[in-house]
């Protein structure tokens, strides 16, 4: 057991950040926290790593209470925080160096982490100098300095291009085949492209917590396209299962479908019988938006 969360409480003078909040995390996972602004996801991340206390309750990280063991539980965590603190005088390789030796990492480490995040472009640079999204995958090579068996990874992708994105992704994934990532975002197409499973949390509280593959059996899906000209709804309407049309904007349309098929050979398809170029064509988890709106929308 990777993470074990046990009747854990937060109170901030009145308010409780976390009420009674239990859930565990296997190796190797990686799991979505979800929530709304406020509803507690930093302040859990927070205490997991030992920078809060918890008002009652336990947490446990690979095995070591986060109250009793801190310095164990440290040495074995890898936090990418939603504010990434950064040295922004310091160079790149300067800043990772500071932190290999209070890690007592080998310089070697250093280097492969720089190229595992992509950092090697940019290595020979101030961080003050680099995007948002590079200072993102400073914070990120930080995190996995010292290879620790758990990353807790705050809003993870933020300020990233669609490039970066992609990279980014694809090294969560590797990097959940083989430990625990646990991390949160307010992207759903995050969560889908890197996700084992999803908690959501509203108001402190657990409402939801499945794996994606529960949220793919639900027979609703939501299939967005964009053409080069505008469409009738109700042409669209006249596809097989079809249960609603959107426009979203311009030639961009969602096509809710009651099928568990993928329906997008279908619309595929249906412009090629009408002449239509298809700019885009992507399924949405419509069972996740779903949920999450269903129950943080109280």
């Amino acid at each position: 057991m990777s993470i074990k969360v046990a009747q854990l409480t937060k109170v901030y003078g009145t308010q409780k950040a976390l009420n009674n909040v239990s859930f565990e995390v296997n190796k190797p996972e990686v799991v979505g926290f979800l929530g709304p602004n406020g509803a507690g996801k930093s302040t859990m991340m927070k205490i997991l790593t030992t920078y809060l206390k918890a008002t009652e309750g336990d947490a446990k990280v690979n095995g070591f209470d986060v109250s009793l063991n801190s310095k164990q539980v440290q040495q074995s965590v890898g936090y990418l925080p939603e504010h990434n603190p950064l040295y922004l005088d310091m160079y790149v390789k300067e800043y990772l160096h500071f932190n290999a030796q209070v890690y007592g990492v080998k310089k070697d480490r250093i280097n492969e982490v720089i190229t595992l995040t992509g950092l090697t472009p940019e290595a020979h640079k101030t961080i003050g100098q680099l995007s948002k999204g590079y200072r993102q995958r400073v914070g990120l090579a930080n995190a996995l300095l010292h290879d620790p068996e758990v990353l807790i990874l705050d809003e993870p992708t933020t300020g990233l291009d669609p490039n970066q994105l992609v990279d980014i992704r694809n090294l969560i994934t590797s990097i959940g085949n083989k430990k625990t990532v646990f991390l949160s975002t307010h992207i759903m197409q995050e969560v889908e492209a890197m996700c084992d499973r999803v908690i959501i949390i509203n108001k402190g509280e657990i409402v939801a917590d499945k794996t994606l593959k529960e949220l793919r059996e639900g027979s609703e899906q939501v299939v967005v396209v964009e053409f080069d000209y505008r469409v009738e709804d109700a042409f669209l309407k006249k596809l097989p299962k079809v249960t609603k049309v959107e426009n979203t904007h311009d030639f961009a349309y969602e096509i809710t479908f009651n099928s568990t098929e993928d329906m997008r050979s279908h619309v595929f398809d249906f412009a090629h019988d009408n002449d239509l170029k298809i700019l885009q064509l992507n399924q949405k988890n419509a069972s996740l938006e779903s949920l999450f709106r269903e129950l943080t929308n109280s």
